[in-house]
């Protein structure tokens, strides 16, 4: 390789790396989970969270909006386990009835799907969402729950906070405080159109 190659090579590293990173942005913001009110502290099930989300969407970077956003559109599917138990992520996450708005990041059932619906093109992440459902996910937490967390996307084991993890078009994330299920979603078979 000439040493005009490896410069070339050497740039495109750089600049893919920084690329990388501005993509990652919301990645790198933590949730301030001491200052969102509400959280849900008993064991599951756990409710959608509506009663406090007008007074998280701030604190996580939200907003309350008229309508769903048309600008960006992609779905992801979740699967939480607790103690080897399954957890249903509720209908109505991130959407205030009584209120007449709805967030970017919502859910409109039980099913696990969770909706990225934005009037502007960013990134969200998962955080995001327990935020909204006032729900504790840290590296070692989802809810009272703390030790052992392991988390999947895809199939794929990862480390770190899932909190952080920037909700993509069709990943399938599975979380487990505690024993993680005997076997590990890989995939989520989405409705035509999602």
């Amino acid at each position: 390789m000439t040493r005009r190659t490896q410069i070339a090579v050497l740039v495109l590293a750089l600049v893919a790396t920084a690329f990388l990173a501005a993509q990652a942005g919301a990645a790198s913001k933590p949730i301030p989970w001491s200052t969102l009110k509400g959280l849900q502290t008993g064991p599951p099930p756990w409710n959608s969270g509506t009663r406090d989300l007008t007074s998280r969407l701030r604190p996580l970077g939200l907003s309350p909006l008229p309508q769903e956003g048309q600008v960006l559109h992609i779905h992801q599917h979740l699967d939480l386990y607790v103690n080897a138990r399954k957890v249903v992520l509720p209908a109505f996450v991130g959407i205030n009835i009584p209120k007449r708005y709805i967030t970017e990041v919502h859910t409109h059932d039980p099913s696990g799907v969770i909706h990225v619906e934005s009037p502007t093109a960013r990134n969200f992440t998962l955080g995001q969402l327990f935020g909204e459902w006032g729900v504790k996910l840290t590296a070692s937490c989802v809810g009272r729950y703390c030790g052992h967390v392991r988390w999947w996307v895809n199939g794929q084991q990862v480390t770190g906070d899932p909190a952080r993890l920037v909700l993509r078009a069709h990943q399938e994330i599975a979380i487990a405080a505690g024993p993680p299920p005997l076997v590990v979603p890989k995939s989520y078979a989405f409705p035509a159109g999602e």
